[in-house]
Formats: structure tokens, sequence, C-alpha cells
């Protein structure tokens, strides 16, 4: 097979929850311009329909779903929907996530599990959900999960989110878990894992500390609009067939200082 054969996801149907806008929709715009057919969903119509109308001026097409994964009985209607409008899904992002900061020793429970259903409970389900209905069946697909570089590591100084490098950290065994259950049905798990990107979760942050992450990041540069985007076309495509339970960090070298 060709080189140009193993990274053909033309025609594919990828769904990409939190595509609305971020990383989400950076990458969105990747499995786009490579061909596949999209279904994004995130919790405001609003955000997921200047999405649609972006990706459209690309040539892309795409259908949204607006829904909150954390009321997990939500979950099958969205599955609902895909199937409806494609008859399948070949690649599912998880990218959906939220973040809390607080000391641990005051982080409000409510808070804790508010994070903890989106990053990681949301995302066991609707795993479960495509994997029985969908890709179990036809033994074959594609996962790519969403952690973080804050999920291999403790906080750095003065970062109080304990729920979410928490989240991310389970996300990373569930990856290798999954990817260890599910490789008999022929279906790749894999994680990306972000160093820090400018984003509406992370922008806070990143005036605080930015310069500083700047300063130990070995390639000198926070994370860009297109740095995400080889690593999910890589991880959607034939040319990770032979990769399962990995995690790739995406994070300009912060993770290996």
């Amino acid at each position: 097979m060709s080189v140009k054969k193993l990274f053909d996801i033309s025609g594919k149907v990828a769904v990409i929850t939190g595509g609305s806008r971020g990383l989400g929709l950076q990458m969105a715009e990747a499995l786009g311009e490579m061909g596949c057919k999209l279904a994004i969903t995130a919790r405001k119509q609003n955000e997921l329909d200047e999405a649609v109308a972006h990706l459209n001026k690309l040539g892309i097409e795409v259908v949204s779903h607006a829904c909150d994964l954390s009321k997990f009985e939500s979950i099958p209607a969205l599955v609902d929907a895909v199937l409806a409008k494609y008859g399948t899904i070949d690649i599912l992002v998880n990218n959906a996530g939220a973040s809390w900061g607080a000391p641990a020793e005051d982080h409000p429970l409510d808070a804790w599990n508010k994070v903890m259903n989106l990053n990681i409970n949301a995302m066991f389900v609707l795993c479960r959900e495509v994997g029985k209905r969908v890709m179990i069946p036809k033994q074959s697909g594609k996962i790519i999960n969403l952690a973080s570089i804050a999920g291999l590591s403790g906080n750095p100084p003065d970062v109080s989110t304990i729920a979410y490098s928490t989240s991310k950290g389970a996300a990373v065994n569930f990856t290798r878990a999954l990817g260890a259950e599910w490789g008999k049905y022929n279906i790749n798990v894999n994680a990306i894992c972000p160093g820090f990107f400018p984003s509406r979760m992370s922008n806070g942050l990143l005036e605080t500390i930015g310069e500083s992450v700047v300063a130990m990041t070995p390639l000198h540069r926070l994370g860009g609009e297109e740095d995400l985007k080889g690593a999910v076309v890589f991880l959607a495509s034939e040319a990770s067939r032979h990769i399962t339970g990995q995690t790739l960090a995406v994070d300009g070298g912060v993770t290996i200082t």
C-alpha cells in the first residue's frame, strides 16, 4: 500500500466532540480537508452554527448536533443523529472538556464532579455507545482521545487544577485499557496530549504563566492553530494501524525537559 493510500481518509465519517471552537475546530478542519464527512457537537448551537459556516466555506461536509455530553442520557441521541445522516462512524475524536481552578483543599465537590463527568465519564459512555453499535459490529474504527500533558505529570507551580489533571491522567490510562480490550475488533484507541495552546479554557492561565512556559519549552513557543492537524490525521488514518493504546504529546518538548 502506498503512503498516500495509508493516509487516505476521504469519505470516512468523523465525530468530533467539542468541535465548535479551539482545538476541536482545528482538528475538524484537518479531517475535513482530508476528505472526511464531519459531525461536530458542543453545548451551544450558536457556536456550532458559526463552526459549520466556517467549515462549509472550506468546502467541508459537516453536520452539527447540540449536546451536553455530561448529561449521559443525551449521548444515544447524538449517535442516532450521526447514523441517520451518514450511516456509520469511522473516527471518534473525544475532545470536549472542562477545567476548574481551585486549591485542592478548597476544591468544591460539585466542580470536581463536573470536570470528571465531562472529561472522563462522558468519554467512556460515548466510546461504549459508538463501539457497541458501530465499530465492534463492523470490526474497525479509530478512537482518538484528547488527554493533556497535565495527565502525564503533576501541576506546574502555582497551577491549581487537580480535577483537570486527574481526569486527563484517567484519560491516558482509559486509552491504554480500551486499546488493549478492543484491539481484537481492529479498533485503534490512541490519545493526543496537547501542551500549552491558547484557548478559551487556557487563556487566563497563560496570562499568568505564559512567558515561563515558553521559556521552559525546547521549541520556545506555544501550540499554534495548525499544530494538532498532522497528529489527528495520522491517528485517524491507516498510517497508524499498528499503533494502539499510545499517547502522543504535542507540546513543543515540555515533557522531555
